[in-house]
């Protein structure tokens, strides 16, 4: 029996799941633990009690100066730049992705441009949208847009190119437009694919997010961490960091069951 033709079944297969993370808490606990040990006022890793305790603050009980409840109005104020960035870049990769993938002028003419573009480090952009900008909203969320809409661009026009040309003659055999080419044979089979590259963009604009908010914000997951990293104050840091990864989780998982429910032919092409 060869090891490529072995799979683990439902029960092996939540066990190896769960085995990384459970070696991650256990490796945190004892090396906190070993540091608290010789020194109990250790910020570097803080106890897992510490952890508890700054959630409680931070989550259940209301601010003295601001009276709000900090995680959450951070995660309010980032997931609305987070998903206003995303919205717009989906509908950008979209339009856009689709006429260079079908129109052979225009893949000429804004393909290399959008090669170039995808190449800029969005981050190096930064000082110039809150020169251009300003330090508010908008900036922030340009910065997403700018850093994720190029990739899914170019995703999306490969994948129109990669349509089968057979397709296209046949629906223009049987009359069909430019537009109806486009809504009936291009669209359905691109959509979900854009609904992937949201998903894989995800840690990105997340990433152009908290660089956003660590320079110019007074809200949010980013601003918050860059806040306190100055205290040492770990037992804030590492909470915030393991909820903008379980938002990040949750938001993939509900894309991939949006995929599989509205597309269910795309989870076939898996197979």
């Amino acid at each position: 029996m060869r090891w490529i033709n072995t799979r683990p079944n439902r029960g092996a297969q939540l066990a190896l799941m769960l085995l990384p993370f459970v070696l991650l808490v256990a490796a945190y606990a004892a090396g906190s633990a070993a540091r608290l040990a010789e020194n109990a006022n250790d910020k570097l890793l803080p106890g897992l009690t510490g952890f508890a305790d700054a959630v409680n603050r931070l989550a259940f009980l209301p601010d003295a100066r601001t009276g709000d409840y900090l995680l959450w109005s951070d995660t309010a104020a980032s997931l609305i730049r987070l998903f206003a960035g995303l919205g717009i870049s989906t509908v950008t990769a979209l339009l856009i992705g689709m006429a260079i993938g079908m129109l052979p002028y225009l893949r000429a003419l804004l393909a290399p441009f959008v090669a170039a573009v995808s190449m800029v480090p969005p981050l190096a952009l930064l000082p110039i949208l809150f020169i251009v900008m300003g330090l508010g909203e908008a900036s922030k969320i340009a910065l997403i847009t700018i850093g994720v809409a190029p990739t899914m661009i170019r995703d999306l026009a490969l994948k129109a190119l990669e349509l089968p040309r057979e397709q296209i003659v046949k629906a223009e055999t049987l009359g069909g437009s430019s537009w109806q080419i486009a809504l009936r044979v291009v669209l359905p089979q691109i959509l979900p694919r854009l609904v992937t590259c949201v998903r894989l963009q995800l840690g990105p604009a997340w990433l152009f997010l908290i660089a956003a908010e660590a320079i110019s914000s007074d809200s949010g997951l980013g601003y918050r961490i860059f806040l306190v990293r100055r205290y040492l104050s770990m037992d804030v840091i590492f909470p915030y960091v393991v909820w903008i990864t379980l938002l990040a989780v949750l938001t993939n998982f509900v894309l991939d069951r949006i995929r599989i429910a509205v597309f269910p032919w795309s989870e076939l092409e898996k197979q």
